[in-house]
């Protein structure tokens, strides 16, 4: 939202009251308030009328410091918040002079400028990494709308800023206006399923807005040179989150709001669905399983969307039995053919379903401010919504889904969760409608993965769409409606890479593409990028997503990339490892892994699979991509060449083949099995080293199916010879593969071996 007309005026009506002065300082245990003016003071005079500030500062972990501004403290209910899980309050280290109150910690401080000429400084030791300047915080009251609280933090030349949740804009937030408020909007416009109030800058370090209602960003839009934001009210909250690095701070953000516990390795094999609108049932169901196994086509996960319940009644959790009559049959022998089974819904009860007058009788769902039940006919006429703040309501839905889970079912997609109301609406606890809209996707997520976790324990997974800030507690998420197109192929990237920037470890997508039949080329190159994602799901709205459909060529793709994946498995589940452990997402944007390249700080058409895989999808008919690589030999994966980085390359490639680099200096753990993701690691694991330097060591993990980690080592080259040592762990029937030479099969704790 924009207040200024340019640099000097005012929109009309609105009356703008920017801090001006720290007048006074208290120093507590654990914060520092500031009473901020909002104009000079030169006598007691002065100190009548007009708007004061109070500006809290703490510390919620060690790097993140808290700004907590208020200006009437008492004229509102009070706010909802990010949940802060990982929560400490360490203690503040405090120390004034006549002109500076300084407040740190961990690395990271803050400079308050005490009297007139109110600022705030951010530094990281010697570093300066942003500023609350001149102008920067202010209340603003515009007439005939609202009063709101704003502030500007600054940009240093040619500093990016990156996140703000799961966005399909360009991937460079900088010039653009951001309302952060879910919306189903689909992949194709500026709206997102995903907001977080969270932007990651190039620089090194975060910003969260510590708010659950909207909040409007400015990023270099309205003032040119800061990024601000605002809000509706009284209050304004943020935190500033240290690095020193982009991966640093996504890192430390996590710590702060809560990390993703580790998917099942089940979950990164290929999830097939029923699609949307066509026709299935458990004859079509059968087919399609059957036949990708005849095809030898690897197959995890399937997935019964919406009509697997009757039309008009979703959710009722009834299975239609005039396309499945035998469910619990049906899945029995879907799991015997070594499946597991994802069910749809979504938090809405429509008013044919059997279950709506139960709701409304119990108080189940979210009301109107006359105490009725809040109705809609957007998506399933008449449906209500479930208030999930009612535990009696939260009791309920789960207990419908624990059926389904007793009869077999594994996991549910959580489909919707953002066309919430916030007007005339009444939660059961009292909660303020507005702020409840963002959150609402927390609830309805978090109720059914508590659910997962206390029947499946370590096996819980919900494929979800909507979310807000701390969501990857929950994983895993994917993009929503996109198109079959190149074109929503690259912004559903995007929005990947910017919400994997906002501490979220998985994400996925519809490989494509969920409007439209996509062609042949479009689908081909969506399988690459799908199956070296995260998690692969192949899913549509009005067609098939199973390959023979499309042509011949697109089951020798499937096959090559699914397979390809599971052999990847010892490597990239123990990626998932260390993100579930530290934040750091499997999935990550080039300037995450490399921020002090310059080329990388742009880069939105490529990404890196954890810390050793470089992956640019082919967006073109023609099979022409343009790829950067970072300084170092780096080593195409299929084709074994070895090339010079520190340059961009433009190469074409066929279908069985893309951009798909691993970095100098790797181990790559390679398994011995094609079919399935889920095996013994360990067992038959290659170590394939790729462009080690002279005198070098480079370490190696290989994970464990159950989580944990088979291993850990090192190789080091010596000379022409190559030293492998095993710290931790023990792997079987291991062997060591260097420039495309293989040992014999070896077992133990080290090796000593030439490959010459």
């Amino acid at each position: 939202m924009k207040f200024t007309d340019g640099q000097w005026l005012l929109q009309p009506g609105v009356s703008a009251h920017y801090a001006t002065e720290t007048y006074a300082v208290d120093v507590h245990d654990d914060r520092v308030v500031l009473l901020v003016t909002t104009r000079p003071i030169k006598h007691r005079g002065d100190t009548l009328q007009g708007p004061t500030l109070t500006v809290t500062l703490r510390s919620p972990l060690p790097g993140v410091i808290r700004v907590s501004v208020e200006h009437f403290s008492a004229s509102q209910a009070p706010r909802l918040h990010v949940p802060m899980v990982g929560a400490t309050s360490p203690a503040l280290q405090v120390t004034e002079t006549d002109k500076l109150v300084t407040v740190t910690s961990g690395p990271l401080s803050v400079d308050v400028k005490k009297g007139e000429g109110y600022g705030l400084t951010f530094r990281e030791g010697d570093k300066v990494l942003t500023r609350s300047d001149w102008r920067s915080l202010g209340y603003l009251q515009w007439a005939g709308k609202a009063n709101y609280v704003h502030e500007q933090l600054t940009l240093a030349v040619g500093e990016y800023v990156y996140g703000l949740g799961e966005r399909f804009t360009p991937w460079v937030k900088n010039g653009q206006t951001v309302e952060n408020t879910n919306k189903d909007g689909g992949t194709a416009c500026e709206q997102a399923y995903k907001s977080v109030p969270f932007y990651l800058s190039s620089r090194g370090y975060g910003v969260l807005v510590n708010e659950a209602g909207p909040v409007s960003f400015e990023v270099a839009s309205e003032k040119t040179s800061r990024v601000q934001f605002s809000r509706e009210g009284e209050t304004l909250d943020y935190c500033v989150v240290a690095g020193p690095t982009p991966k640093a701070a996504v890192a430390r953000l996590t710590e702060l709001t809560g990390r993703a516990p580790l998917p099942p390795a089940w979950t990164f094999g290929l999830w097939m669905t029923t699609s949307f609108t066509t026709q299935y049932d458990e004859a079509t169901a059968t087919h399609f399983i059957d036949e990708m196994a005849r095809r030898e086509l690897p197959l995890s996960v399937f997935h019964f969307d919406c009509f697997w319940m009757r039309e008009f009644q979703w959710c009722d959790f009834e299975w239609d039995r005039r396309g499945f009559p035998d469910p619990e049959g049906m899945l029995a022998r879907l799991r015997a053919k070594g499946l597991k089974i994802s069910l749809w819904i979504n938090p809405y009860v429509a008013q044919r379903s059997p279950l709506f007058a139960e709701g409304v009788r119990e108080g189940y769902f979210i009301k109107r401010a006359n105490g009725l039940t809040w109705q809609t006919d957007l998506w399933q006429p008449g449906m209500a919504i479930v208030d999930f703040t009612n535990p009696a309501a939260k009791a309920w839905y789960q207990g419908h889904l624990r059926r389904l889970l007793a009869m077999g079912v594994d996991c549910f997609k959580t489909d919707f969760g953002e066309r919430i109301p916030d007007k005339d609406v009444v939660y059961f606890d009292g909660s303020d409608p507005v702020e409840m809209h963002n959150l609402y996707a927390l609830q309805y997520n978090e109720a059914v993965f508590e659910l997962l976790q206390e029947v499946q324990g370590s096996d819980a997974v919900v494929f979800a769409r909507s979310t807000y800030a701390s969501g990857q507690r929950f994983p895993v998420h994917w993009g929503g409606d996109c198109w079959s197109n190149f074109e929503s192929m690259a912004e559903s990237l995007r929005g990947g890479l910017s919400l994997t920037s906002c501490g979220f470890a998985f994400w996925s997508h519809d490989i494509g593409g969920f409007e439209g039949n996509p062609p042949p080329a479009v689908y081909k190159r969506w399988i690459q990028f799908g199956l070296l994602s995260s998690h692969s799901r192949l899913h549509g709205s009005s067609f098939y997503r199973v390959p023979w459909l499309v042509d011949e060529e697109s089951c020798v793709v499937l096959q090559r990339f699914t397979r390809l994946k599971h052999q990847l498995m010892p490597y990239l589940y123990a990626t998932a490892i260390a993100a579930s452990e530290t934040g750091v997402p499997t999935m990550r944007a080039p300037v995450l892994e490399f921020p002090d390249d310059p080329a990388c700080a742009t880069l939105d058409r490529q990404f890196h699979l954890g810390d050793a895989l470089l992956v640019a999808p082919v967006f073109t008919d023609s099979g022409e991509v343009d790829v950067y690589l970072p300084a170092g030999r780096w080593t195409h994966l299929l084709s074994g060449e070895v090339v010079d980085g520190g340059r961009w390359r433009r190469e074409t490639h066929d279908f069985m083949s893309l951009p798909l680099y691993v970095a100098p200096n790797t181990v790559l753990p390679w398994g011995q099995e094609t079919e399935r993701p889920d095996y013994d690691y360990a067992r038959g694991v290659v170590l394939r080293v790729f462009a080690l330097d002279k005198g070098a060591t480079a370490p190696f993990v290989v994970a464990a199916v159950d989580g944990t980690i088979a291993a850990r080592g090192t190789v080091t080259r010596d000379g022409e010879g190559y030293r492998v040592r095993i710290v931790e762990g023990a792997l079987q029937d291991w062997a060591i593969e260097v420039d495309g030479v293989r040992s014999p099969v070896q077992a133990g704790p080290s090796l000593d071996w030439s490959a010459q």
